[in-house]
């Protein structure tokens, strides 16, 4: 490694075992987006009980679903642009109060329109929130830990779901006002700032390349700290893989990075990288969202009673949790694209067979089964994207491919609205299975393998650099220049080009 203070910094990053700070943060990222998924699902409960109330149309039902996701949509796309600019952590904690006090709004709506809206502004928040505790937290973790640490952080969205499946089975049936008094409790996670605010750091990384040497060395030195202190700490492993590039780190006080906007993630590096999370993102978002937002009121229009329709949900909801967990343990053993593959094509044999079924056992048993493979997509690809762009647009880039994905989310529930007279139960599920199926074509085919590897590592391997858009990449003293296709070029003494930022 060079004797640069970003290099050391980051090396000592990866050599740490996974110990108590880790925990500290997946704990505290973890009920973030428990209570983002706990928000997003409410809509699903109160769907049966607000189409009721003022009596909308199948059209309208399926607008007021989508409701959440359009803001999700707009607040994961613009947390990641501006947590690339201001940090992660302030982004965190102004997008949990956004979604706090909308939700809290959304329990005094005197209509639907209004309904719609303010659950439209409760999705910034927890689209902002859900885009980037990932992203942030996928920055303090060594390569070999980062699969199963990242897919379990994303499985506390399951708590959420299985939290709000449980309030809704016993608020919503208690009367016609049910459903404001679920929205009044959604808003409890508002105390969590308390928390945040005193404890969550920024990212070293994040400070490292914004040229904030000496506070990322602060943080990181407090995290090692803390780690000493663990009793369950051992010692630095030393065979923890370093980073493979020397990144330049910014002298302090030096003009920030440039600015790079969304049209950075489609450069020539990684515009392959892009549109496979692209892809994948609609594929799972499009397929999750129609099956839980709507799963309650299919079930409701079928013949099940409110109170009856929640408990199939509930069943469902749960196998979420293993789902998660199960493939976090498989993203360091299989790599990635591997679990995503193996989930989707599980999930596209599930719907068929959720098509094809009765409202009866055989609902609960393929329903969760659905909810069990699509849940363990989401461990496998918030832990893969992060990974996949340099420190510089690492946030807009898991921000945007997120947002991108609430395409599908959105246009789910209004589709599936609009078409379900027409199609069926049936018909919802056997589209179900044609999305997935398309991912897992995708993903096998042009997938980039992460397991075990540093984030600067992962970069590298493709050439993943974000150089500025108006000149070539500065020259690192004690490395020579040579002249490439692109024009000059950083090269370092083992012939190696240094990035614009410690990615």
């Amino acid at each position: 490694m060079s004797g640069q203070p970003g290099s050391d910094l980051l090396a000592r990053l990866e050599r740490l075992p996974l110990s108590r700070p880790h925990l500290t943060l997946l704990a505290m990222g973890g009920l973030g987006l428990t209570f983002d998924g706990l928000d997003v699902a409410t809509v699903a409960f109160v769907l049966p009980s607000v189409t009721e109330e003022w009596q909308l149309s199948s059209g309208q039902t399926g607008l007021v679903g989508s409701s959440t996701l359009i803001g999700f949509f707009f607040g994961a796309l613009g947390a990641g642009i501006i947590a690339d600019r201001i940090g992660r952590r302030r982004v965190m904690m102004w997008a949990l109060a956004v979604f706090c006090l909308a939700t809290l709004v959304a329990a005094v709506s005197p209509s639907w329109e209004f309904f719609f809206l303010a659950r439209l502004v409760a999705g910034i928040g927890t689209g902002a929130e859900s885009a980037i505790i990932p992203a942030f937290l996928s920055e303090f973790v060594p390569g070999r830990l980062r699969g199963r640490f990242i897919g379990a952080l994303a499985g506390f969205f399951s708590f959420g779901y299985v939290g709000a499946a449980l309030l809704a089975r016993w608020i919503v049936p208690m009367g016609p006002e049910g459903w404001r008094v679920l929205h009044v409790v959604a808003t409890v996670p508002i105390v969590l700032l308390l928390w945040w605010r005193r404890s969550v750091p920024e990212s070293p990384r994040f400070l490292l390349a914004r040229g904030r040497t000496d506070e990322a060395r602060a943080v990181v030195e407090t995290i090692e700290r803390q780690a000493a202190r663990s009793a369950a700490t051992r010692p630095p492993s030393p065979a923890a893989p370093s980073p493979t590039v020397t990144p330049a780190d910014p002298a302090p006080g030096t003009a920030p990075p440039p600015r790079v906007g969304i049209g950075g993630l489609w450069r020539r590096d990684l515009a392959g990288r892009t549109a496979v999370l692209w892809v994948l993102w609609v594929v799972i978002t499009f397929s999750f969202y129609g099956f839980f937002t709507f799963i309650p009121t299919l079930l409701y229009a079928d013949g099940l009673t409110i109170a009856k329709s929640f408990t199939y949900s509930i069943v469902i909801y749960l196998a979420q949790i293993p789902g998660y967990y199960s493939a976090a343990a498989l993203n360091d053993l299989l790599d990635r694209k591997w679990t995503i593959a193996l989930y989707l094509g599980g999930g596209s044999v599930a719907a068929y067979l959720l098509s094809g079924s009765d409202i009866s056992a055989q609902v609960m048993i393929f329903g969760g089964l659905l909810s069990f493979f699509m849940n363990g997509v989401y461990a496998a690809i918030y832990a893969y994207t992060p990974e996949l762009y340099p420190t510089a647009v690492r946030a807009r880039g898991m921000g945007t491919a997120s947002a991108v994905g609430r395409i599908g989310g959105i246009s789910a529930p209004i589709l599936i609205g609009t078409t379900y007279p027409v199609i069926g139960f049936d018909g919802v599920f056997l589209v179900t299975t044609g999305v997935l199926a398309v991912g897992v074509v995708v993903v096998l085919a042009f997938g980039v393998s992460t397991s075990g590897r540093a984030l600067e590592e992962i970069s590298d391997s493709g050439s993943a650099t974000v150089p500025a858009p108006d000149g070539p990449a500065p020259v690192v003293p004690g490395n020579r220049t040579v002249t490439g296709a692109r024009g000059p070029v950083a090269v370092g003494r083992e012939g190696r080009s240094p990035r614009v930022d410690p990615s």
